[in-house]
């Protein structure tokens, strides 16, 4: 059986303003994941919301570790919590 989990990830640096959320929907999507990302307003921090198979999730959080070329990601927390499937897709919230 496949061991589905969830993750939220928080990301904090300069991560807005430089095409986060399209780095993190695409690796998302590419990777089969479900969920969303979405800028925090009133933060320099970028929050993901995924859900799939435990190892593909650890690979996007490896990515949000890196981010897009023009992204300086200074702090990464995630939290791990039980698959809920609640989501349709991946995409980006505004």
């Amino acid at each position: 059986m496949t061991d589905l989990a969830s993750v939220q990830v928080i990301v904090y640096g300069y991560v807005q303003g430089v095409f986060f959320r399209a780095f993190a929907s695409r690796w998302a999507t590419e990777l089969g994941l479900i969920g969303y990302v979405r800028n925090l307003h009133g933060e320099e921090a970028v929050e993901v919301n995924a859900e799939g198979e435990r190892r593909k999730l650890q690979k996007l959080v490896d990515y949000l570790r890196v981010g897009p070329p023009a992204a300086v990601v200074e702090k990464v927390i995630t939290n791990w919590s039980e698959y809920t499937g609640s989501y349709p897709g991946f995409g980006i919230r505004y």
